[in-house]
């Protein structure tokens, strides 16, 4: 079999064409919509748990072409030359990069496993062997607080007089703070908290820089710690975001600011 001219020259144009169609998903009024569109979206929706099917990368030309009408559409219209669309936009940069930023930094100083357990040695340590449950009245003055006390020796309920509290968000329990660490409160209050024996109130004020508390202990128990798997995502999460902090703050400090 042998081509004439005409049918060979044809041939020959489709065989360049062919990869040139394959860089784009389409071409709309003569802009080409690339095929490397498809790919980063696919990539984001896989991320999200989309499965990569066919029907998945339809959805996904169909989207791009569609866009890409309407962005014409917006172009003719001289859209993007307004000062706020152009704002947008430029915000819209902005994170991009930063995220790349982020990203970037993340990949290049990672958490180790060494900085994952030293901070849950720490966290142990701090968290203690026991858990509290405490409850707490917090006025304004110290003359306040001692009247309080008074009263609850004389007999009152300190669930009644835990209403005037000024911690709003425990004052309608009795002043009940639920069981907690010494370590969920500032040190004034947990040296106060732990002195205590169950049933026991402080005797004198606690002073914080919230005010002055009453304090009752009612139950202790053995502290239920998590253990290093439970928590190790959390751990990392925490330490990534003390490195971009640290990074954030080591980038500021070598700017020149006007």
């Amino acid at each position: 079999m042998t081509f004439k001219p005409a049918r060979l020259l044809l041939a020959l144009l489709a065989a360049v064409a062919l990869p040139v169609l394959a860089q784009n998903i389409a071409v709309v009024n003569g802009k080409k919509v690339p095929s490397s569109r498809v790919e980063l979206m696919l990539k984001q929706a896989t991320a999200q748990g989309q499965k990569d099917t066919p029907e998945l990368r339809q959805m996904i030309k169909e989207e791009l072409i569609s866009r890409e009408i309407l962005i014409q559409e917006a172009d003719k219209l001289g859209l993007s030359d307004s000062a706020d669309v152009k704002g947008q936009m430029e915000n819209a940069r902005q994170q991009i990069l930063i995220g790349a930023l982020v990203k970037d930094y993340v990949k290049k100083h990672p958490v180790s496993d060494a900085d994952i357990k030293a901070e849950y040695d720490r966290f142990k340590a701090q968290t203690g062997d026991k858990e509290y449950h405490a409850r707490h009245i917090l006025v304004e003055k110290e003359d306040e607080a001692k009247a309080i006390i008074t009263k609850l020796k004389g007999g009152a309920k300190f669930e009644d007089l835990a209403k005037q509290s000024k911690d709003t968000g425990s004052a309608a329990n009795g002043g009940d703070l639920d069981w907690a660490s010494p370590a969920s409160f500032v040190k004034p209050f947990s040296d106060a908290m732990v002195a205590l024996k169950n049933g026991q109130i402080t005797e004198t004020p606690v002073r914080t820089q919230f005010g002055f508390h009453v304090i009752k202990l009612d139950e202790t128990r053995a502290a239920k710690v998590p253990t290093l798997e439970e928590i190790k995502p959390q751990i990392s999460e925490a330490l990534a975001q003390k490195k971009l902090q640290a990074y954030q703050s080591e980038l500021r400090a070598k700017a020149k600011i006007q």
